[in-house]
């Protein structure tokens, strides 16, 4: 695809280059946000899974009783009580971005169906309102020749199934939506550490997500000299990955190998220890250790990196 851009940032571009020279182990890891490799939208990827964060939306089937508009006009922020800032278009419905799309340079891979439940937001006539920083807005020309709006190099699109000003229903959905902050970046949930430890009364202390869900090493993953997630196709919608999370948002990890990868698919996962990571489809709450032992390939993570209860390779 064409794009264009108002904004380029150099600085985000030596970091990058940094994520893909550094080697795992050492002990300066690259930032958790590197660069994304361009990836056509999946099947299932805009809104089918319905693993929402606060707000989500756990249908996820793209259908509501009134679309949003079809111009962006004056871009404001709102504040919500759980994702805090958040940038809204001209009738103050939320903008999200996709994580298979890439910010550097603006991409993106929302075609199709997949564009009829997440409206790409028009840059034309889109303005910087109060809280917005105008020289974070650009534009990407999408497949059809029209212009979408950027913020922070990321495209911006509204869901269907937000009808009401302050909705984020689109928030988490299929693990790869999420609303945008007046930077450009993933709004999360402020509460607790994107990744941080907990005391199991059977496994001990072994590395949580952001909502608490147990995370898993896969045995057959390769760490050295670089990861390699042998985890794809139907495997992840058993053992979804874990998404990047910037060191400085996390709690008890380890830091050396700290670190992300480009998967096959175009998406990036975070390491520990530069062993890919991974939360498992069968746990439904906090807590939740449904994954450890399963095929006698999958164990919950050590804050070290090393698997609960198997022997390190």
């Amino acid at each position: 695809m064409k794009t264009s851009w108002r904004t380029a940032s150099l600085v985000a571009s030596a970091a990058a280059v940094l994520a893909l020279t550094t080697a795992c182990g050492q002990d300066a890891p690259p930032p958790a946000s590197s660069q994304n490799v361009g990836a056509t939208a999946a099947a299932g990827d805009y809104g089918n899974a319905g693993t929402a964060g606060s707000g989500g939306d756990k249908a996820g089937n793209g259908q509501a009783a009134a679309s949003p508009s079809n111009t962006a006009g004056e871009l404001n922020v709102s504040t919500n009580a759980e994702l805090g800032k958040l940038v809204t278009d001209n009738l103050g419905l939320t903008l999200y971005r996709f994580d298979q799309d890439t910010a550097e340079p603006p991409t993106s891979n929302c075609e199709d169906d997949c564009a009829k439940t997440w409206p790409p937001v028009p840059a034309d006539d889109a303005t910087a309102g109060e809280g917005i920083d105008k020289s974070l807005l650009g534009e990407v020309t999408r497949a059809d020749g029209t212009k979408q709006l950027t913020v922070g190099g990321w495209p911006a699109y509204r869901y269907v199934k937000d009808v009401n000003a302050g909705d984020v229903k689109g928030q988490g959905v299929g693990g790869k939506w999420y609303a945008l902050t007046p930077e450009g970046k993933k709004a999360q949930v402020a509460e607790g550490a994107g990744l941080s430890t907990r005391q199991d009364p059977k496994l001990g202390e072994i590395v949580v997500d952001e909502n608490g869900m147990t995370v898993y090493r896969f045995m057959k993953d390769e760490a050295w000299p670089k990861p390699v997630s042998a985890c794809t196709g139907a495997c992840l919608e058993k053992w979804p990955v874990v998404s990047p999370v910037d060191f400085e948002d996390t709690k008890g990890i380890q830091k050396k190998g700290y670190m992300t990868f480009t998967r096959p698919d175009g998406a990036e996962q975070q390491t520990i220890n530069c062993w890919p990571i991974y939360t498992f489809a069968g746990d439904k709450a906090p807590g939740d250790t449904n994954g450890q032992g399963v095929g006698g390939t999958w164990y919950a993570v050590r804050p070290d990196g090393k698997p609960v209860g198997a022997s390190e390779k």
